[in-house]
């Protein structure tokens, strides 16, 4: 599996990365280590997580996933060595009262406290990639689509968070930096401040993109091409509409697939993914796929591998399977003429899960 370079960073990661939100919630520790046994067998080099998962969100799980990866690096002392390791600090607490006592802010104290926990947890002594899981001010986000001023309240500022992350890279505590849920404007001011003050430079944003999502080819594409920065493109596979497994049941009810996010989970359909239109595109797009001898997941993983736009496709995945599954259809090239069918079917529907 080729390497992709991060941005202006030194990282070099392969062109899928796992994401590990469902560790410690969907997928118990025994089965989370034997996926990523299975990954690194298989040449996936980097890693996601985040102080905040397992997902959904709960004071109970807080943290279970780095603290699951962490006691893999101790089961296998080679591993830490064979991958790029990123995580993430919460944005402000957005109902989540067990996140910093439920600050609203997002302050140099607490990200340099934040990465000192992740590290405890992921027993190692320096995180990859250290990522802003949100930011600290008002952005639409999470299925929100206005910007709104009046919600604008004063928080520590995109220098202030710099300052931060720049005391953890010269600590050697983190090598490189990124964002995550992040607009235009925000990579631009990261950017823009970093080269004025000398602070590290933002080399990676992780949004959401794929078939029911690409809000980001509404103008923050261009602006991470033309400052450097590489996008972690986050459910390529839309919560799992895109694998076609909702076409027939929906989301809900009786005969929904027992033991899916979606369907287990209240929270997570109130968001973007849970609205009907998104799965009216869905499978619209399925359909496609399935017309062109294709899977609906063989397609949509395609997709994201075949746009310039991406760096790093992040998987999440339940079990060793999904994970083969996945890895298997790594590679899959569309032609422009089905392309040009998916576009088809964006114009008429846009971007129903932003």
């Amino acid at each position: 599996m080729k390497k992709i370079q991060l941005g202006e960073s030194d990282l070099q990661v392969t062109s899928i990365c796992l994401g590990t939100m469902t560790f410690g919630e969907q997928v118990d520790e025994a089965q989370s280590h034997a996926i990523l046994d299975r990954s690194l067998e298989r040449g996936v080099n980097f890693l996601d997580t985040a102080e905040m998962y397992s997902v959904p969100a709960r004071a109970e799980t807080y943290g279970a996933t780095e603290t699951i990866l962490g006691n893999w690096f101790a089961k296998h002392p080679g591993a830490r060595q064979k991958v790029v390791l990123a995580t993430k600090v919460a944005g402000p607490a957005r109902g989540m009262p067990w996140v910093r006592n439920g600050s609203a802010d997002l302050t140099r104290a607490e990200i340099i406290d934040a990465c000192h926990g992740s590290l405890h947890r992921l027993r190692t002594d320096v995180i990859d990639l250290y990522q802003i899981h949100w930011p600290a001010r008002h952005v639409p986000a999470f299925g929100s689509v206005y910007f709104d001023p009046e919600k604008d309240l004063p928080v520590a500022s995109i220098h202030e968070q710099l300052e931060a992350l720049a005391t953890l890279v010269k600590q050697g505590k983190v090598k490189a930096i990124g964002l995550s849920n992040e607009t235009p404007y925000g990579v631009h001011e990261f950017v823009r401040l970093a080269e004025h003050h000398n602070l590290p430079r933002v080399a990676t944003v992780q949004n959401p993109y794929c078939l029911i999502n690409r809000t980001l080819e509404n103008g923050l594409d261009e602006t991470m091409f033309r400052l450097g920065v590489s996008l972690l493109a986050y459910s390529p596979l839309g919560f799992g509409l895109l694998t076609g497994k909702y076409d027939e049941s929906g989301t809900t009810g009786p005969n929904a697939p027992a033991g899916a996010r979606i369907a287990r989970y209240e929270s997570v359909r109130k968001q973007r993914w849970g609205r009907p239109e998104a799965l009216a595109a869905a499978r619209r797009y399925n359909a496609l796929a399935r017309a062109n001898g294709l899977t609906p997941t063989q397609m949509a993983l395609a997709f994201c591998n075949s746009k310039w736009q991406v760096a790093s496709t992040i998987i999440g995945v339940t079990s060793v399977a999904q994970l083969d599954e996945c890895l298997d259809q790594w590679g899959q090239t569309l032609s422009p003429e089905l392309l040009a069918e998916i576009d088809k079917i964006r114009w008429e529907l846009r971007d129903p899960a932003q």
